[in-house]
């Protein structure tokens, strides 16, 4: 069960956004008094980790572009299917929760810790070693392929639940987490 609030216009939607304590926001693009990305620019400012997904008819790449740069982290183009909504990936940083679907997955705190660095990345290619430094200590062994073993075992965890697959391998360069394909 959910406790939804509905803002009429995009002032009114900052506000909110803002305001309160939420465990996602479902953002239209086409807003009286402010659109979509200025409400986005706004949240972000104050509550840089909520999840947000925008829904909008607006299809083109350039909006989608500057949405995601502006923080959005998922899209979906009107008209949509109500089980689209429900693929999204979530990661709750203060509860250590990870939902696919709808579903929570269980993941281990390395597991955890090496999604949470390709979500704050998405969308970018990331190197071994860029991640070994950022998710690994210091006495970690470059040579050793604890990474690989890692990113299957994450692979297998998140696509478990129906949809897209989210991390994708860039021989010789790295990983990527890519939402936009969900």
């Amino acid at each position: 069960m959910f406790a939804v609030d509905v803002a009429s216009d995009g002032e009114r939607g900052a506000f909110l956004g803002r305001s309160n304590d939420y465990d996602l926001i479902i953002l239209d693009y086409i807003l009286p008094k402010l659109n979509g990305d200025q409400v986005l620019a706004s949240i972000r400012r104050d509550k840089p980790n909520v999840p947000v997904i925008i829904l909008t008819v607006k299809s083109e790449f350039t909006i989608k572009n500057n949405l995601f740069n502006l923080g959005a982290d998922d899209y979906l183009t009107k008209p949509f299917l109500f089980q689209e909504l429900k693929l999204s990936l979530t990661l709750d940083n203060n509860q250590q929760i990870v939902r696919r679907g709808g579903r929570q997955i269980y993941l281990t705190r390395k597991e955890f810790m090496l999604l949470e660095y390709l979500l704050r990345n998405k969308g970018k290619v990331i190197t071994r070693g860029t991640i070994l430094e950022h998710a690994w200590d210091i006495n970690s062994d470059p040579f050793s392929n604890s990474l690989e073993t890692h990113i299957t075992s994450l692979r297998k965890k998140l696509n478990k639940i129906p949809g897209k697959k989210l991390i994708h391998t860039f021989h010789g360069r790295g990983y990527k987490l890519d939402i936009q394909k969900m």
